[in-house]
């Protein structure tokens, strides 16, 4: 079978490649995988799984995996943990680096077309939405100003989210039913988009149109028991040291992005003085809760997820199913 060539969203092309499809049958080239869902879900061990039984290499889509030395706070794979499996793009930024997904898209992209050269299944795994599409689709990020963007973030601090969202809601009502009210960091980016493009920010927002043959599995998970799963997960993490491993980059210095980073944020106030430790767990589970509903949201508006059932006794051979039918 033959398919066309990717378009990229220069307009430039780039054949399928038909090499390694013997786990599929030989039916054309494996796609994209993506395995996506809300944290604790278990997409990690599963990516491990396909990449095993499809000849492929882990990529990470977490942007908080992205830094070195944020382990325990993120539930980054230890080397056991891969079995071997190559994994890409984790511990590649220091934790002073603010997080791009511009910059992100730039690597991602030529390793995702260096493994398929090579005949090697990609299997992106994260929850990170904006990152897994900065990967599939055809997505352009717009430049930034550093001065609109001082501005804004001061008027920000000054005054809180609400008056900066009020504005968004006049200048472009399609970008504001999108982004979280509370969410000040988003707010300020389309703020600054439309100052300095002239343009709506929902002009730059996502699309469902893939530049590469892609398959998205979703985990499923009921959210009593996603509940219980955030919570053991979160002990699980101060007794593995997860208070020392902040204490560490807190004193070397977080950037913008690595301090606010779930879990991070709640134990850095605990360091500083500000909450007890019992607050801050319970704040890291709260918080955790409700971030998984915003993963869960975001996926589930994205119609080309096929879900399956988290705890499936054969969920590999499910999810191997489900990119059978893609190809």
């Amino acid at each position: 079978m033959s398919y066309p060539p990717i378009v990229t969203p220069s307009g430039a092309t780039r054949p399928i490649l038909t090499r390694g499809l013997g786990t599929l049958d030989g039916v054309g080239q494996l796609p994209v995988i993506a395995v996506v869902g809300p944290t604790a879900a278990g997409k990690s061990d599963l990516a491990v799984e396909l990449a095993i039984r499809l000849g492929g290499e882990a990529v990470n889509a977490d942007s908080m995996q992205l830094y070195r030395g944020m382990d325990i706070g993120t539930a980054k794979l230890t080397i056991p943990e891969r079995k071997g499996v190559t994994h890409h793009l984790f511990d590649i930024w220091g934790v002073e680096q603010t997080a791009s997904v511009a910059e992100y898209q730039r690597l991602a992209r030529p390793l995702i077309d260096g493994l398929l050269v090579r005949g090697v299944t990609p299997v992106i795994v994260g929850g990170s939405g904006l990152y897994v599409r900065a990967i599939l689709d055809d997505l352009e990020f717009p430049g930034t100003d550093a001065a609109i963007r001082a501005r804004l973030e001061a008027e920000l601090a000054e005054k809180g989210v609400a008056p900066l969202y009020a504005r968004l809601t006049v200048e472009d009502p399609v970008a504001a039913a999108a982004i979280l009210p509370s969410n000040g960091r988003r707010v300020v980016r389309a703020l600054e988009v439309i100052e300095l493009s002239g343009r709506p920010f929902s002009a730059t927002m996502p699309s469902y149109e893939s530049v590469y043959r892609s398959v998205q599995i979703g985990l499923n998970i009921p959210r009593p028991v996603l509940d219980e799963r955030i919570e053991l997960r979160v002990h699980r993490m101060w007794a593995a040291g997860f208070v020392e491993e902040t204490r560490k980059l807190h004193e070397a210095g977080m950037g913008p992005t690595a301090s606010r980073a779930l879990g991070y944020a709640q134990v850095i106030k605990y360091l500083d003085g500000e909450w007890t430790e019992e607050q801050a767990v319970d704040e890291t589970v709260r918080a955790t809760r409700r971030f998984a509903r915003r993963q869960e949201s975001w996926f589930r508006r994205d119609p080309r997820v096929v879900w399956l059932p988290y705890d499936a006794p054969d969920l590999p051979a499910q999810a191997i199913r489900v990119v059978s039918c893609a190809s």
